[in-house]
């Protein structure tokens, strides 16, 4: 049994470093990076590159330029067209680099689906989000939505960091949510506004 948690410890980090991915792209990156930088979290040879000087400057710069981006109107819907795809690789990348001891293969399979997976399906639930603020408020409602995102994301990588435990409670709360509220929200929107969904 003991074998086996150090693996069932990384996938609760994982799992919820992915969940805050779906909120924000390089926030969650720029939070691993800065642990693993200061010496918080282990990052195994592979991922490296995560705790360098270098990755921490990028990765912060990103995290300024894409939650100020969404508080521009249009360019907020826009960017929910990248964001999915964005999030998943985002999602996997994170997942994969809390596995130090797995093979290349279940390691990345894991990640794509476990990884890729949480991060696309919350990240898609609040691209919804903002289409549904979109169509009913004009966009006035856009601010409030990212910033929500934006907060979930910072509270979701200090969970994963610190209390990965209740960050994996909280990311399978989430994906329960997202699935079962987006269909109600988009059955309701495409009823309500049939010429424009």
């Amino acid at each position: 049994m003991n074998d086996i948690l150090p693996y069932i410890l990384s996938a609760f980090i994982g799992i919820g470093l992915a969940a805050a991915s779906g909120f924000r792209v390089f926030l969650p990156m720029f939070a691993v990076s800065l642990a693993s930088y200061v010496g918080w979290i282990p990052m195994s040879d592979n991922f490296e590159w995560l705790s360098g000087l270098p990755t921490l400057i990028t990765t912060g710069i990103a995290t300024v330029i894409e939650i100020a981006a969404y508080y521009i109107p249009v360019v907020d819907n826009f960017l929910d067209t990248i964001t999915i795809p964005l999030a998943t690789i985002a999602g996997s990348i994170l997942f994969a680099s809390q596995f130090m001891e797995l093979g290349t293969f279940p390691q990345w399979a894991l990640a794509l689906i476990a990884g890729g997976g949480t991060a696309a399906t919350i990240s898609a639930g609040f691209a919804g989000t903002r289409a549904a603020s979109t169509a009913t408020t004009a966009g006035i409602g856009n601010n409030a939505v990212a910033t929500t995102e934006t907060a979930g994301a910072g509270f979701m990588s200090v969970l994963s960091i610190f209390l990965p435990v209740i960050a994996f409670i909280f990311a399978i709360v989430l994906i329960i949510l997202v699935l079962f509220f987006g269909r109600k929200l988009w059955r309701k929107l495409k009823a309500n506004n049939p010429g424009i969904f």
